[in-house]
């Protein structure tokens, strides 16, 4: 029997496949019931959208409240004349994919990495072939994190390491990546808390609230939630670290995998509220990174020093020399500018922040809201001067999402459907985005996937056989 879109029947097998239905209310998908012996592509011209579930709440260090998923990853084609989507597949099931929850696509590859969040047990790191009909298979063996709740995933800019990121033990590794896109277990491993055991316990854990109690918990110990290279050399690891409520940075060594401790960087402006900072974006022209703190509900916006970076890559020689000393306490962001993401009125205690997002037109910084439940939209500022820098914000605006805590959203390839997974509504929504304006614009279309938690968007890579 062919999987509902929740996942409540087994064993799954891919559909021939399903649409949404525009309407003036919010509506679910369904599915054509049947397997079927020849499994059809995708129905034309756009690119696959992979969706991450919880399959598991026990071991997670926050409360979702939606329905636990019996399968990981369901895959979806996005029309791109009308942002209706398609589901092609579901798969992983939650004894072999337990709460997969960043995913990441090789560059050149048509694989697709993604992590396990467990606060128990190590977490996992899974690879799966992108098929030409939009279904995931296994393509290796897994690969330990060596820490738990694994929580982001990195390549870099050679596609011979992939870099993780542990949440709650805060560690960050290095996995050897070869030519086929098979992940090796780690060279390297950075612990920030030094071998120190953590004070906050895990049975007590629900970082999904933003009281004094829970705050105090996540701010006993380092918690790391995402590793970014520096665009320019990819040799400065950017890594905020949400339990103290800073940026650290690190020198990453492209040759061993190796870190190197440099300096750290407060990540907000901490007006009588921890910042919590979550994740860090760099805009694609500009010397210019934006971080969201996800405690204070904020954006925080940094100019890059660029000639810094240079230096260091310039000193390292691509890995074959050591930091020298002189630069060990390199600091190459300084902040200039810290924006809120939810309205003053709004009660803080009642938003924590999720995803960050530089559009791809350079234009605009989004922000998802959980507890708002909204998009806030703001409008990047040009130079005033040619020469100049300025990527500072202003606000447009803060748009619903139709859906209860939005853990995750994606862009397609245009810049123009916005996939919003809404964790606690069981459901993903589709709008449009208005590249003139910033406007976010619901089209009526939601789809049924149990605490969506991430958006991957996977679209083929040329080169490979394709149906779409």
């Amino acid at each position: 029997m062919s999987p509902t879109p929740d996942g409540t029947s087994s064993p799954p097998q891919p559909p021939r496949y399903v649409s949404g239905t525009s309407r003036s209310s919010s509506v679910s998908s369904t599915v054509s019931l049947g397997p079927h012996p020849d499994p059809l592509p995708p129905p034309g011209p756009g690119e696959i959208f992979v969706i991450s579930s919880y399959t598991d709440f026990s071991c997670l260090a926050h409360g979702p409240t939606g329905k636990e998923a019996r399968f990981g990853l369901y895959s979806f084609w996005l029309n791109p004349s009308n942002g209706t989507m398609t589901l092609l597949s579901v798969t992983g099931p939650a004894k072999t994919c337990k709460n997969p929850s960043f995913s990441r696509v090789h560059p050149t590859l048509n694989l697709l990495y993604t992590c396990t969040e467990d606060i128990v047990n190590p977490g996992e790191i899974l690879t799966y072939k992108i098929e030409n009909n939009g279904a995931l298979t296994p393509y290796c063996e897994p690969v330990s994190a060596n820490g738990t709740s694994t929580c982001y995933l990195t390549i870099n800019n050679a596609s011979t390491h992939m870099l993780a990121c542990n949440y709650w033990n805060s560690s960050l590794l290095t996995f050897p990546l070869d030519q086929s896109g098979v992940v090796s277990p780690h060279v390297a491993l950075y612990d920030p808390h030094h071998g120190k055991p953590m004070k906050a316990a895990t049975k007590k854990a629900n970082h999904s609230e933003n009281d004094e109690s829970t705050i105090k918990a996540r701010q006993a110990d380092p918690h790391s939630h995402a590793l970014v290279l520096d665009p320019y050399h990819g040799c400065i690891a950017y890594v905020p670290d949400l339990g103290m409520d800073l940026i650290r940075q690190m020198y990453f060594n492209e040759v061993t995998g190796e870190f190197t401790q440099l300096s750290e960087i407060k990540s907000g402006m901490s007006k009588h509220h921890p910042d919590g900072p979550r994740y860090i974006e760099f805009h694609k022209t500009m010397p210019i990174a934006y971080v969201i703190n996800e405690l204070s509900s904020s954006v925080a916006v940094f100019e890059v020093d660029k000639e810094a970076i240079s230096r260091l890559a310039a000193a390292t020689k691509g890995g074959a020399e050591p930091v020298p000393e002189e630069l060990r306490n390199l600091n190459t962001l300084k902040m200039v500018q810290n924006i809120d993401t939810i309205p003053s009125a709004y009660p803080l205690s009642l938003n924590t922040c999720g995803r960050i997002h530089v559009h791809s037109s350079g234009n605009y910084v989004l922000v998802s809201n959980r507890g708002h439940d909204s998009i806030a939209v703001f409008r990047i500022l040009p130079p005033k001067n040619q020469g100049t820098v300025c990527g500072r914000l202003a606000a447009v605006g803060f748009f619903h999402t139709r859906g209860h805590c939005p853990r995750h959203f994606q862009f397609d390839s245009s810049g123009q459907w916005l996939v919003v997974a809404n964790q606690d509504s069981d459901q993903i929504a589709i709008f449009s985005f208005n590249l003139s304006t910033g406007e976010v614009k619901y089209g009526g279309n939601t789809y049924s996937v149990p605490s969506p938690n991430f958006v991957c968007s996977a679209k083929w890579k040329e080169g490979e056989d394709s149906d779409f």
